[in-house]
């Protein structure tokens, strides 16, 4: 599990939440004061851009960031993530907990839990075929 976070190549296949959307750019600096920088975009669509610095990395036991969303040029979000990883015998317990705000009325919190299930079930279907 820690590698699919870890792995640029890894993350770019269940990271983001829209298969039909096209990867513009990404950036990945995996490393404590590293940057990761993910630009996607819907057909037609303005880009939507992560913006992330990785504050804390505890190898397959935390993962700790901090990200602006941005729609365009608007910022939408200002978040702080944290990932939580325990064994569970052949399996790993996963624990996401996310801190943001939400600017201008641009987002809302039920919009980045949607994206956020989504993009962890894709994690999970990408591990179930490993």
């Amino acid at each position: 599990v820690f590698s699919a976070w870890s792995s640029a190549e890894a993350k770019l296949r269940w990271f983001f939440c829209e298969g039909s959307w096209r990867v513009l750019e990404h950036r990945f600096d995996f490393r404590v004061g590293g940057r990761e920088l993910l630009s996607v975009a819907p057909p037609g669509g303005a880009p939507h851009v992560m913006d992330a610095l990785y504050h804390d990395i505890v190898e397959s036991c935390r993962i700790v960031y901090g990200y602006d969303m941005y729609i365009g040029d608007a910022r939408i979000s200002v978040s702080l993530a944290t990932i939580e990883l325990e064994p569970m015998g052949r399996s790993t317990r996963l624990t996401f907990t996310e801190q943001g705000v939400f600017l201008d009325g641009l987002a809302t919190p039920a919009e980045r839990e949607e994206g956020t299930r989504v993009g962890l079930e894709n994690l999970a279907t990408m591990l179930a075929g490993s």
